[in-house]
């Protein structure tokens, strides 16, 4: 079990009960020390399930895969926040095996990799929305990890589509779609191919005006390079592979996949009434979701938002470089910039 403080605000994960040995299972607790309500982003935490590779887990020193969905939603508002009064805590039991690739028993590290700013509702956002919050001032929450032992569970991921990543057609198609909607479809995969082909050529010239900085922050040649094999990849694939669109989902994200299963999209309520192009459009989500297949780049969901992206950009650029929703924003260049 690991242990820390941030300005009142402490993380703790543990093994759960002896009789969950072997199972992969942890034990998350967040608790508030302060004395004010705090407002904790649900999706940032285990509370209503895993939707983002919060978690990094190594096994032997090595990294293990996230493979559960990876979804694009709205920026935050009030209903995505829970409130957590002076001295409660959240606390959830996570079975990271449905989530990360742990076929291979062994003894497994686990770190909570989101920091403080991602999870905790600054106080001017709060008062802003009419609720009221605690000022805490941390950039980070570390846990430190938490040794978990997991049997080998070689059931979990085998099932899972084994989608090739050759040169095929670039054809649709779908799941549970009407005719209007793969059409939609149809137009927004076009236009997500003209975007990730306008964006590579932007790339591929080595341009570094407001447009890069803005979404990817302050230049440096690695992080550069890095999203320039992103959209090259992106571009890649949606001008040549074959690509399944599921319209079941009834949830009010935009869209989700699975990173380890290209090129599946599953597209929501958010999708449908979004534009075919411009902010948050059907054609960035697309470009979104690609971001995520871990054969294109294996992007994370870092931050929501155009606002919330760009203060990514200045105040972390390597995350920026990972974080889906800032390619989605370069590849719509909304308002445009150069």
């Amino acid at each position: 079990m690991a242990a820390a403080n941030a300005a009142g605000l402490e993380l703790r994960l543990a093994q759960p009960a002896q009789k969950d040995f072997g199972s992969g299972k942890i034990v998350y607790s967040l608790s508030n020390a302060t004395d004010a309500s705090v407002q904790v982003l649900r999706w940032q935490t285990p509370i209503d399930g895993v939707d983002n590779a919060m978690f990094r887990v190594t096994r032997n020193g090595e990294p293990v895969a996230y493979v559960g969905r990876m979804v694009k939603r709205p920026a935050p508002t009030d209903k995505d926040y829970v409130e957590l009064a002076p001295g409660r805590n959240i606390t959830v039991e996570v079975d990271l095996t449905a989530y990360y690739d742990m076929r291979k028993g062994g003894q497994y590290e686990v770190r909570y990799v989101r920091s403080a700013s991602d999870v905790v509702r600054a106080a001017d956002e709060a008062s802003r929305g009419g609720v009221k919050a605690g000022v805490l001032e941390f950039d980070r929450i570390d846990g430190g990890s938490v040794s978990v032992f997991a049997d080998a569970a070689p059931d979990a991921l085998d099932e899972a589509p084994k989608a090739g990543v050759g040169i095929l057609a670039a054809t649709n198609s779908f799941v549970g779609c009407s005719t209007t909607r793969k059409n939609q479809v149809a137009t927004a995969r076009t236009s997500a191919t003209s975007y990730a082909n306008n964006s590579r050529s932007y790339l591929t010239a080595g341009t570094q005006g407001s447009r890069y900085t803005w979404w990817f922050g302050t230049y440096n040649s690695s992080r550069y390079s890095t999203v320039r094999t992103h959209f090259n990849n992106i571009h890649s694939a949606l001008s040549s592979q074959p690509f399944t669109f599921d319209c079941s989902c009834t949830d009010d994200y935009y869209a989700y996949v699975y990173p380890n299963q290209p090129y599946r999209i599953y597209l929501c309520n958010a999708f449908w009434s979004a534009p075919n192009t411009g902010t948050d459009s059907r054609a960035g989500t697309i470009v979104h979701e690609v971001s995520h297949f871990n054969v294109m780049g294996g992007t994370d969901d870092w931050a929501y938002g155009q606002s919330a992206a760009h203060n990514l950009a200045v105040s972390n650029p390597s995350r920026a470089v990972d974080n889906a929703d800032s390619h989605e924003y370069f590849a719509e260049n909304t308002p445009a910039r150069n």
